[in-house]
């Protein structure tokens, strides 16, 4: 059995809890109660996966291998979408974190006009452990510095790769939020208009940025136009703990490749 069929088995049980519509600007549109179970047959060498969503046909799967366009972590995170980004075609990415007897899920889609068009967010509970619903997520929630650890995983079987993260936020004399993260020996900061629960990170008008401040401390990271021949990230990210965050980044290349995974877990070692 490979590694990652045992990372997706992290996932088996019945997960209760809610696929909550979001639009592009964070308005939260339906909440549709919820019951995701993975079973493992055939000595968990199949996976029944029954998806069951108020108001709608179950959606029923078997499956005995993963796809290309899935990878997980070794706790059970995973990410699966779109391999290839294509001019007119749709495009999207579901995000998946997952803690103690707790997941957090995202899906990012894309219109064929290369729009933001719609994303879910999926909140769930292991059945028979408690429900715990942290509070929406809020600027204040995340200034501070933090400093964790990101192991980046790749599609083409590349051997996994692990380096120390820093993420310094703060606010300025104006109000924007100033974020400095470094990771390895690189250093990238960026200036994010604060619009409610959007900021925005519109200094470059080709590439404008867009995190979303979500309920249950997840925020949602993704480009509001995606453009012919410039990478792109997407990323979730779930406030766990007022002081332990997640964040899971899906990149793609210039040439629209998905290229890698990463998984970052980081503690907050300096309040604002």
């Amino acid at each position: 059995m490979n590694s990652q069929w045992e990372y997706l088995l992290k996932n088996l049980g019945e997960w209760q809890g809610s696929f909550t519509r979001v639009s592009p600007q964070g308005e939260l549109l339906e909440d549709i109660k919820s019951v995701v179970s993975l079973e493992g047959v055939n000595n968990n060498q199949t996976i029944n996966q029954v998806v069951r969503r108020q108001g709608q046909a179950d959606l029923v799967l078997e499956y005995s291998s993963l796809s290309q366009s899935t990878l997980f972590f070794p706790n059970g995170a995973f990410s699966q979408g779109t391999l290839q980004l294509a001019p007119f075609g749709e495009f999207g990415a579901e995000l998946g974190l997952i803690y103690e007897n707790r997941r957090l899920r995202l899906v990012q889609l894309f219109d064929k006009d290369s729009q933001l068009d719609k994303l879910v967010l999926i909140r769930e509970h292991l059945a028979g452990s408690e429900p715990v619903e942290n509070p929406p997520l809020q600027i204040d929630d995340l200034l501070g510095e933090w400093q964790g650890e990101a192991t980046t995983i790749y599609p083409d079987g590349s051997s996994p790769n692990t380096v120390s993260t820093n993420l310094k936020l703060q606010l300025d004399d104006y109000g924007r939020l100033i974020q400095s993260l470094s990771f390895g020996n690189y250093t990238i900061t960026s200036t994010g208009t604060i619009k409610g629960s959007i900021i925005l990170f519109d200094q470059d008008p080709q590439k404008q940025v867009q995190v979303l401040l979500l309920p249950n401390g997840a925020s949602a990271t993704s480009p509001l136009k995606m453009q012919v021949h410039q990478g792109l990230i997407l990323e979730v990210g779930w406030l766990i703990q007022s002081n332990l965050r997640q964040r899971m980044v899906r990149c793609y290349n210039d040439k629209g490749e998905w290229v890698s995974l990463t998984l970052v877990t980081e503690q907050r070692v300096k309040t604002k």
